[in-house]
């Protein structure tokens, strides 16, 4: 499958135990019919990396379930590749088209390393993988050189580019290696070109303004664009929070509840 145009990092409807709301998901899900082209549980957006076991397998379920027809593609937010492999498989079990992966943690992880993560996950799950290449959770970065190697393997189907570079955006896009990128970051829809698509946390409340942005980029939209995000706090380190709170505030979601963040033990 080839993947194309607004694809949607759901955040995650915790009701007022905590655990993942199956109404809330189907609601969200349906307010956004007809004007996304996929669906992206458990990514940052959906607080990947805090989700308990319990609570990401019933997101990615409850996603699959009322996807009305959109691909969904679950994200993976994992220290290890062991660990990401496990849960792939797990996220294949339950229907997703593809998993969504970064490197893995730690700021010593060789480029090596990076690219035997990828191979890895590939060889043991029979889905297509987005890579997802970011900083802020891996606590390391993707070289370009080594990003173009990961785009030599099999099965890689797309890049979320959340580096925060629209030159390294376009250095990718330019590289002509076939895999499609989407920009992570809305603040730069229009620095960047040749892009697939766009993959970011204001097309859970604005998908249409960021839609018409794909479609006729042009300085008065990205302004607009960047004023909402000002406007939801999208720019804050728990932007997933004030989504919530947009989200409550239109009857699309119960609760603003937020996943607590994990204690090291």
């Amino acid at each position: 499958m080839s993947y194309r145009g607004t694809i949607v990092p759901l955040v995650t409807p915790l009701d007022a135990r905590g655990e993942v709301a199956e109404s809330d998901v189907d609601n969200l899900i349906g307010s956004l019919e007809g004007k996304v082209d996929g669906l992206m549980p458990a990514l940052s957006t959906g607080e990947g990396w805090k989700l308990s076991d319990r609570q990401w397998v019933d997101v990615v379920t409850y996603t699959v379930k009322h996807s009305r027809g959109l691909p969904v593609l679950s994200g993976i937010q994992l220290p290890t590749t062991a660990q990401v492999v496990a849960r792939a498989k797990v996220a294949v079990d339950a229907g997703v088209d593809a998993v969504v992966v970064t490197t893995p943690y730690g700021p010593d992880v060789t480029q090596d390393q990076i690219v035997e993560h990828f191979r890895a996950i590939r060889e043991a799950v029979g889905v297509g993988i987005f890579l997802y290449n970011e900083e802020a959770v891996s606590g390391n970065k993707i070289e370009l050189d080594t990003l173009l190697r990961i785009c030599e393997l099999p099965g890689i189907v797309g890049i979320k580019e959340s580096s925060g570079s629209a030159e390294y955006t376009n250095a990718m896009t330019r590289a002509g290696t076939g895999i499609p990128v989407f920009e992570g970051w809305e603040n730069l829809l229009l620095q960047v070109t040749g892009i697939a698509g766009f993959i970011g946390p204001l097309l859970n409340v604005e998908p249409g303004l960021c839609n018409e942005m794909l479609t006729d980029p042009r300085p008065e939209l990205q302004d607009r664009i960047n004023a909402a995000c000002e406007a939801y706090g999208l720019f804050g380190d728990e932007w997933y929070r004030p989504l919530k709170e947009e989200l409550v505030r239109r009857g699309v979601i119960s609760t603003a509840r937020v996943v607590p963040e994990k204690v090291a033990a």
